[in-house]
């Protein structure tokens, strides 16, 4: 008996082992309309002729720094000065990019702020007509003020010292030392409210209201064309300009961000 039970081991082992082994196999359907996303793209660089000229050249040659915040020619397109000079081409104008590394430079737009202006290959010469006067030793009164604001419609008058710091605000309003005193754009900044509220209905103005300034060199009425909420750190109104206008700053009570700026022009 035990032959057998061995005899049929080894028959049912060798059975085993003939049975050819394989592989499971898998189907697996793909995913419908599969989203890969789009292909990536290198957008072309239009150049500040409209894309007229292709751009091959994009290096640093080609690049000028914008004008200054508060410039003459902040607004005029394609101005500034090269990024790096030491690679731009002796031809190239004195304002104005080398687009392409042509050597060929952009000439300046027409520009409402300039009075004249010369385009063409040469070096541009512009003559600007904004307005600007020098704050110098002879224009203080005695008192150490430069002049004398009146607004009728708020029942203010007030004495304008140079310079915006606590201590000068504290005495009366005060004069933007980097601004102009009497041609083209006055600046002045006043406290609205503690010890000196002198711009405290500043905000109430209305277009048309009148403000009178008056200095050594002389008297002009303004009129007021603007009452707005400017950031603190806007200063664009600060501008040199070529009207002659008044450009008056107070803080917004419990908004320390932004500040009230009225603006008027002579008339």
């Amino acid at each position: 008996m035990k032959r057998i039970l061995s005899v049929l081991s080894a028959l049912y082992i060798t059975a085993m082992m003939a049975v050819s082994a394989g592989a499971l196999s898998y189907d697996i359907d793909a995913p419908g309309n599969p989203d890969y996303g789009t292909a990536t793209s290198v957008e072309p660089v239009i150049t500040s002729d409209g894309g007229a000229m292709e751009n091959k050249d994009v290096s640093k040659n080609a690049a000028i720094i914008p004008p200054g915040f508060g410039t003459v020619s902040m607004d005029t397109r394609n101005t500034g000065s090269y990024l790096t000079p030491n690679l731009a081409p002796d031809s190239a104008p004195a304002v104005g990019a080398v687009v392409n590394g042509s050597g060929v430079g952009i000439s300046v737009p027409e520009n409402p702020f300039l009075t004249s202006q010369n385009s063409g290959s040469g070096a541009s010469t512009v003559t600007t007509s904004t307005g600007y006067t020098k704050v110098t030793s002879d224009l203080y009164y005695s008192g150490g003020y430069l002049g004398t604001l009146k607004i009728p419609s708020i029942d203010l008058s007030v004495k304008v010292y140079q310079g915006t710091d606590s201590s000068t605000l504290m005495t009366g309003a005060g004069h933007f030392p980097d601004t102009s005193i009497w041609d083209g754009n006055v600046s002045i900044a006043g406290h609205n409210r503690g010890v000196r509220d002198d711009f405290g209905d500043l905000h109430t103005l209305d277009p048309g209201d009148t403000i009178t300034w008056t200095t050594k060199l002389g008297k002009r009425t303004y009129e007021v064309v603007s009452v707005e909420k400017v950031l603190e750190t806007d200063t664009s109104g600060t501008a040199a300009t070529t009207d002659n206008r008044l450009t008056l700053y107070t803080c917004v009570r419990d908004q320390r961000a932004y500040r009230w700026q009225v603006q008027a022009v002579e008339v």
